[in-house]
């Protein structure tokens, strides 16, 4: 029976743990063969190891699938272009790319550090470019010798960075970022037969439970036997696994939020209101003052990462 990514190679990067290790898992029983790429760090950026790629390449080859493990700091420029030439080189090209690699170092904004701020874009922000223009400058490359690979990427924005967050201005400034990338990026390579979307994951993570505790209350522990866990991280994989398909051809530029059984479509800035002055002159600044708190007061509510699991 055919398998929904039958022939397709993957990469994963952040695959050695949580939510990216179920990405890894998931693509690779749908067929397809995967870099998993881990640092092997701590959720703050610390450390190196290489056992937690290489437990996920184990568990792929042990149901039968393909992986090989991959230990780049996805800052690195340099680092992630070898990368990309890995699964090509190994697997003959590249399909998929899933940039999910991240660590997170709350702190208030008046106590939060250069490299607190620095370490964070780092790895969120600069290493989805860093993979991103290596994998688009291959496609580019390939479509225009007449080589369709239909690419995709996927990305990983958060609630943090389409609603903010306390304590993350750091994080969510990556993650709004990613989801505005996604959108640049979706509509310069369209021309060449990729597509980029950008998933906002909510999962209990070393990241949700250890590093932010407010969030680790919330999204609680161990569920009854039988009953769904919301917030299990093997919730988010499917939406990766679809949008890595030929099925999802046509959808690009998007940003989806997940949690648990329950996926939101999220359409970046709107307008929430508008006012002109009747004559056409300029603005005195009590007027316009007046104008701007009656924008406010008229406005929907504003959403935030508390309101929106209630409709769960």
């Amino acid at each position: 029976m055919a398998k929904l990514l039958d022939g397709k190679v993957a990469i994963v990067t952040g695959a050695g743990r949580g939510i990216g290790r179920e990405h890894a898992l998931a693509m690779a029983k749908e067929g397809a063969k995967v870099v998993v790429n881990d640092y092997g760090g701590g959720y703050d950026g610390a450390g190196k190891a290489t056992g937690p790629a290489q437990e996920v390449v184990e568990e792929i080859a042990a149901f039968g699938g393909e992986a090989v493990p991959n230990f780049a700091d996805v800052s690195s420029f340099a680092a992630t272009k070898e990368l990309i030439d890995l699964a090509i080189d190994k697997f003959g090209k590249l399909n998929i790319l899933v940039n999910n690699a991240g660590i997170v170092r709350d702190r208030m904004i008046f106590n939060m550090g250069e490299d607190d701020w620095d370490r964070v874009i780092a790895i969120h922000l600069k290493g989805h470019f860093n993979c991103t223009q290596h994998a688009c400058a291959y496609w580019r490359e390939q479509h225009k010798a007449g080589n369709i690979l239909n690419g995709s990427i996927i990305n990983t924005s958060s609630d943090a960075g389409l609603l903010g967050n306390i304590g993350q201005v750091n994080y969510g400034s990556a993650k709004a970022g990613i989801a505005l990338m996604t959108v640049v990026v979706a509509i310069e390579m369209a021309k060449y037969g990729v597509r980029c979307n950008c998933i906002a994951p909510s999962a209990r993570t070393r990241m949700t439970t250890e590093a932010t505790p407010s969030l680790g209350a919330i999204m609680g522990g161990e569920v009854a036997p039988g009953e769904f866990d919301m917030f299990a991280p093997e919730n988010m994989s499917p939406l990766i696994v679809y949008l890595a398909s030929d099925d999802a051809k046509d959808i690009t530029g998007e940003v989806v939020r997940v949690m648990g059984n329950r996926i939101w479509l999220v359409r970046g800035w709107h307008t929430a209101g508008t006012v002109a002055k009747q004559e056409k002159a300029k603005w005195e600044p009590m007027e316009l003052g007046q104008a701007l708190k009656n924008l406010v007061k008229e406005a929907p509510p504003k959403e935030d990462m508390m309101s929106i699991s209630k409709d769960l």
